[in-house]
């Protein structure tokens, strides 16, 4: 199987670095990107057609949300997982109508591997 390509979306280097180093220790998992706010995300998305997008909701240019519509038109296919730091039922809500398969809270990282995990493709028995 092909290793899964993860995009991350987040305007905090340290952040980015961090989810960076929570994946790398996963042989078939591949960060194919990096970016730093929505409108790069938007674009990046489009280019890379990632399996897996981490987003942040609060980012500069467009937010995560404003962000997820246009990313699930350039790459229909690709997980989209939110990331953020308030947790609200109506945010996540909102997430979920818009197309994210996940809503996880930053201060609930430990939740992050089994939900990229559970997203995988061809790991669900049939």
């Amino acid at each position: 199987m092909a290793p899964l390509r993860i995009l991350i979306a987040d305007d905090v280097p340290v952040v980015r670095s961090s989810i960076r180093s929570l994946l790398q220790p996963h042989e078939d998992w591949i960060i194919c990107g990096e970016a730093a706010d929505g409108t790069e995300a938007v674009e990046m998305a489009g280019e890379l057609k990632p399996d897996v997008i981490l987003l942040d909701i609060s980012m500069p240019k467009l937010d995560g949300l404003a962000a997820l519509p246009l990313i699930r038109e350039k790459s229909p296919n690709s997980q989209i997982i939110i990331l953020t730091l308030h947790e609200s039922l109506d945010t996540a809500r909102i997430a979920s109508k818009a197309g994210a398969a996940a809503y996880i809270c930053k201060s609930l990282s430990n939740e992050l591997l089994p939900t990229i995990e559970a997203l995988q493709p061809g790991e669900a028995s049939t």
